[in-house]
């Protein structure tokens, strides 16, 4: 099978967009499938191999994200390259030209619904307006979108739950993770290299991985240090956005000694940071799966997550982790109840991470295409259109 993924983010940019992208390529180029990735082009020095890019500029309100807002004329492209199915990440810039080469080309689309684009209004809209206009606006534009696609694939039940509450309706929707590779992210991984470089030694270490941004909430774990015995440290690892309002979060309630900022990690070494940690611990309630919180249990890592979304999909009180509320105490109580039955719960979290094992999720989307194709109910229209 020939797959087109168009995707609203790509490497050098790093959040789970570009995650999902490069596991689900993987993925299906494992399985035997010819994937073609097509994204914003980042520029001069920038570009990865055998990608194919759209013109873009980049994003003001975030730089290391790049908007394909000019006219491509990139349905040539799409029918040279003979694929059977195009599969979208995003609902942006991107992911508009995708339904429209669909439209134009008669080949099928499928959506991933990977970021709940609502709750990033407040901190990246270009246009500033009050939250609740924003919101309403932002979901009339969700329904118009998510109903083109022929299946919208959810990550977690949750994001069905999102869907129904503001009455989105779609053609088909399945729920797929995106794929942990179990092999790489693995139990006895030696992290006692990264802990010397920390300056770590008999800490133990709570870690907070991805994007360093607002809406990650990351203030709430920051501020639960100050409720943890001393011996307990913080390890942030990632950059974004927010970085340095968060290096001067730290600053301002004196922890510096407790709290280390690592960061961008190369992908090789963040199964050893995870491999480092005690717990892992995220304060977000943006998650439409929460991919780190899987990456880290299939090291055997139970999760301290906030009680929202995804996360209600992946964590279960007491098996694999614990939830707090939105407060610092709460979240300190939950890393010391993590570290309390961290030896009797860190097997269960290995075998919740098994479940999202890439070879299984590949199949799953792979069974999801040959069904779209085979049904065939998108129809051919206006093939002279052009982006």
């Amino acid at each position: 099978m020939r797959i087109a993924i168009m995707t609203d983010s790509y490497l050098p940019t790093r959040d789970g967009v570009v995650t999902a992208v490069m596991t689900l390529s993987k993925s299906l180029r494992d399985l035997g499938h010819t994937v073609f990735i097509i994204a914003p082009d980042p520029g001069e020095g920038q570009r990865e191999q055998g990608v194919y890019y759209f013109p873009a500029m980049k994003f003001r309100k975030y730089p290391d994200y790049f908007l394909p807002i000019f006219p491509s004329g990139k349905r040539g492209l799409i029918e040279s390259l003979d694929v059977d199915i195009i599969h979208i990440h995003g609902v942006a810039f991107m992911a508009i030209k995708g339904l429209m080469v669909s439209r134009a080309t008669g080949i099928p689309a499928v959506a991933t619904y990977c970021t709940n684009v609502v709750d990033t209004l407040e901190f990246y809209s270009p246009m500033p307006m009050p939250a609740d206009i924003q919101s309403k606006l932002a979901w009339i534009y969700m329904r118009n979108f998510l109903k083109r696609p022929k299946c919208v694939i959810a990550l977690t039940p949750a994001t069905l739950t999102e869907f129904k509450e503001n009455s989105v309706r779609t053609k088909r929707t399945e729920v797929i993770p995106v794929g942990i590779d179990v092999n790489r992210f693995r139990l006895e991984l030696d992290g006692s290299e990264i802990r010397k470089r920390h300056g770590l030694t008999d800490e133990k270490v709570v870690i907070h991985v991805g994007r360093v941004s607002f809406e990650k909430n990351i203030g709430v774990p920051i501020k639960a240090v100050k409720h943890l015995p001393e011996n307990i440290k913080l390890m942030i690892v990632g950059k974004g956005p927010a970085f340095q309002e968060m290096k001067d979060l730290v600053k301002a309630e004196g922890l510096e000694h407790r709290v280390i900022f690592t960061g961008f990690v190369p992908d090789d070494e963040l199964p050893l940071y995870y491999s480092a940690a005690d717990i892992v611990v995220s304060a977000s309630r943006f998650e439409t799966q929460g991919l780190t919180i899987a990456e880290a249990m299939a090291c055997g890592i139970p999760a301290a997550c906030s009680d929202g979304r995804a996360f209600l999909d992946v964590v279960e009180e007491g098996v694999n982790g614990y939830f707090f509320k939105d407060t610092p105490e709460q979240c300190a109580g939950a890393i010391m109840k993590c570290l309390e039955n961290k030896d009797r719960i860190a097997p269960n979290a290995r075998r919740t991470a098994e479940e999202y094992s890439m070879e299984v999720v590949g199949r799953k989307i792979t069974t999801l295409y040959e069904e779209i194709i085979r049904e065939g109910s998108l129809v051919t229209k206006n093939r002279n259109f052009e982006l």
